[in-house]
């Protein structure tokens, strides 16, 4: 059984999120907290958090269940573009540079690699 998390409207730009969410794609839950845990970028933190909040997810959705006994791993996550925020900057000569202040949207699935009939 898998559990989703989102996060939506992050003011990170896609590029800088990208980077901290491949480091964690296909571990173990508890490898990918560690190294959540002791990266040094801000995206590192929001990840931190969407990840407990699907393990979350998942215990409420399996009562009685433990993750450590399931072995729950990040079986998809997924960063897209979000709404850009257009902003203009003055330039030389009374000219204008348009700076985007870029959002991202992260999807996060986890799943346990103990399969219901391997339970049974």
């Amino acid at each position: 059984m898998e559990a989703i998390a989102k996060l939506n409207n992050c003011p990170t730009s896609p590029r800088k999120m990208r980077l901290v969410v491949d480091l964690i794609r296909g571990e173990r839950v508890e490898k990918a907290l560690s190294i959540l845990k002791f990266t040094n970028k801000e995206a590192a933190i929001r990840v931190e958090k969407l990840l407990l909040s699907a393990i979350k997810n998942w215990e409420s959705k399996n009562e009685g269940a433990r993750p450590e006994e399931n072995q729950l791993f990040v079986k998809t996550i997924m960063v897209d573009g979000g709404r850009q925020l257009k902003r203009l900057r003055p330039a030389p000569q009374g000219r204008g540079y348009r700076i985007r202040k870029r959002s991202n949207h992260v999807t996060l699935i986890v799943d346990s690699k103990i399969t219901e009939t391997t339970q049974n």
